[in-house]
């Protein structure tokens, strides 16, 4: 299943169930609304359907409380920054005022001179967990998502701890939608790829990820609580660079979509 976020006729978000035409349906290329938060609780379908064509997506999902990013976690990637993997998952926090969706503009902040882009997985969780051994992971996972960790390289370097660097608003897209049929071996082996204006730039797997999903989650669950809505960014392989504004970014996941933003610059 995959679960999205959507505004039609300039309407509020509701959230709905994506059918493509890969799927052979009967609404090929349509959203199903539904009603509630299936985060939150039940759902049921509300007889509303919209073409995609028709909808603007936002993101498939709202941090309630954080984004828990993970560093180094390809090896090639650590390499071309002339850094070694850590001993155990590195991970930082990005605030959940940093999330947008599909389509919605990265912005340049006027601090920087080197933004730079990172395809990644993500994890979205479905229930509040603690000290999840990795076995269990699969159990409070609720879907996978594309997401693009961006990165102010210059003040990554500057500062010296990555807060700023990768915690500005707009820093954090997520999308197009939630996919929920993915099992854990299967999210162990798919294509990673990031284009600049169209001109491919990252290629990789997530079987090169130096920690894997269940290794992150009861590493994560280790030190903090996470809750319905979070979201984990399982580190970005080799092959990022900087982006300018006019440029347009898309991260894609096999499986899971293309994640596509402009760039603008700050007013």
């Amino acid at each position: 299943m995959r679960i999205s976020r959507y505004v039609a006729d300039g309407g509020d978000p509701s959230y709905g169930i994506v059918e493509l035409a890969e799927d052979g349906g009967d609404h090929p290329d349509s959203i199903t609304a539904i009603s509630g938060d299936p985060l939150a609780g039940p759902v049921k379908y509300t007889g509303e359907r919209h073409l995609l064509d028709d909808v603007r997506l936002v993101s498939p999902v709202i941090p309630r409380s954080k984004v828990v990013a993970v560093g180094k976690n390809y090896a090639a990637h650590a390499a071309e920054f002339n850094s070694t993997v850590p001993d155990e998952p590195l991970v930082f926090l990005k605030p959940n005022t940093s999330v947008i969706g599909p389509g919605e503009p990265i912005v340049y902040p006027l601090e920087t001179t080197n933004l730079h882009f990172e395809a990644e997985l993500a994890i979205v969780i479905g229930r509040i967990c603690r000290r999840v051994p990795a076995d269990r992971a699969a159990e409070v996972i609720f879907g996978y998502t594309v997401a693009n960790d961006v990165t102010c390289r210059d003040l990554q370097a500057k500062d010296r701890q990555w807060s700023r660097a990768k915690g500005y608003d707009t820093f954090c897209p997520l999308g197009p939608w939630i996919s929920t049929h993915l099992s854990l071996a299967e999210v162990a082996d798919l294509r990673v790829t990031s284009t600049l204006n169209g001109e491919p730039r990252q290629e990789s797997n997530t079987s090169l990820m130096v920690y894997p999903v269940p290794r992150l989650i009861e590493f994560i669950t280790s030190f903090t609580t996470l809750l319905p809505g979070d979201v984990i960014l399982t580190g970005t392989p080799e092959g990022v660079g900087p982006m300018l504004p006019g440029d347009s970014v898309s991260v894609s996941v096999e499986g899971l979509g293309t994640l596509t933003n402009p760039v603008v610059a700050e007013d």
